[in-house]
């Protein structure tokens, strides 16, 4: 199977294509897949490279925004996140710009890079800023129906990839899409992105009800409230633990509810090994969801 990344950078290369107010601006990351595809040749005023500049990369973006194209910005998370935050806060956000930021990289893909190159927090810290979408797909075609979808928009978009894909993909709407649904009385699991193949096997023979969430922000909470079975709800996030716990709190304001938030533990493991050591790390493989899952439904007994 392709990997998300070679998904957004064939549709990327293919949108620039059709659509002539689109641009690629890049930070030195991806750059060479762009030329050697023979992007760059056909659209050398449209794939643009900045050098390892990652406020002049948001900057950048931010002006041909200003001038009528939809810029498409792409480097690893942390640099594209967390190095220019406050580029992106303003350039953007405040001049009421639209852009789609796409980062490679997840919570640490790049693990063995080290922590330079991890980012569990980016999408703690864009939740932060108002009007941004964020998307975290699970699979590539999901990478390609977001791109789409987005870069047809002139709204703020921020799309995860990540090497960990689950089997299928899921068409989303970008709501809560129910993939398992339990008794009555099941709990409710919230799996996000890449973390809904774990889930489902980490609660096979459960009665639970399993959800998919693909984009994040805004958070569509109806479904949640609908289907609540039990007061046991699980969040499973592959970034920072508790991200969207204040959104599913909120969408069950009214609903008598108890929260497990699973996802990355704020602790730096500094031998840093694969991304599937650090999943097993933080309890985010099938093994470590099962485990905290059983025991949160056994301490309601």
């Amino acid at each position: 199977m392709p990997t998300m990344r070679d998904r957004f950078m064939n549709v990327s290369g293919a949108l620039l294509d059709e659509r002539p107010d689109l641009a690629i601006v890049l930070a030195d990351i991806g750059f060479g897949y762009f030329a050697g595809a023979g992007v760059v040749a056909r659209h050398p005023g449209r794939v643009l490279n900045v050098g390892i500049r990652e406020q002049l990369l948001i900057g950048f973006a931010a002006g041909l925004a200003m001038e009528g194209f939809r810029p498409i910005v792409h480097t690893y998370a942390p640099f594209l996140v967390e190095r220019p935050f406050e580029q992106v806060k303003l350039d953007f956000g405040h001049q009421g710009l639209g852009a789609v930021f796409v980062s490679v990289g997840a919570s640490y893909d790049a693990a063995a890079a080290g922590r330079t190159h991890q980012a569990p927090e980016d999408v703690a810290l864009m939740s932060t800023l108002p009007g941004w979408r964020v998307h975290v797909p699970g699979h590539p075609d999901e990478v390609e129906a977001v791109l789409r979808s987005t870069v047809a928009d002139r709204g703020l978009d921020y799309i995860r990839l990540a090497e960990s894909v689950n089997p299928q993909a899921v068409p989303s709407s970008g709501g809560l899409m129910p993939i398992r649904r339990g008794s009555a009385r099941a709990a409710t699991v919230i799996a996000v992105g890449p973390s809904l193949a774990p889930v489902l096997e980490a609660t096979a023979d459960l009665d639970a009800t399993v959800l998919y969430a693909s984009t994040v922000r805004p958070f569509e909470g109806e479904t949640l409230r609908t289907l609540l079975g039990a007061p046991e709800v699980v969040l499973v996030e592959p970034y920072l633990a508790g991200t969207s716990s204040a959104e599913v709190s909120a969408a069950l304001k009214d609903a008598p509810h108890r929260l497990l938030a699973l996802g990355v533990a704020r602790q730096e493991h500094r031998r840093y090994g694969s991304r599937w050591e650090h999943d097993r790390a933080h309890g985010l493989d099938a093994a470590g969801i099962r485990r905290s899952v059983t025991d949160f439904l056994a301490s309601a007994a």
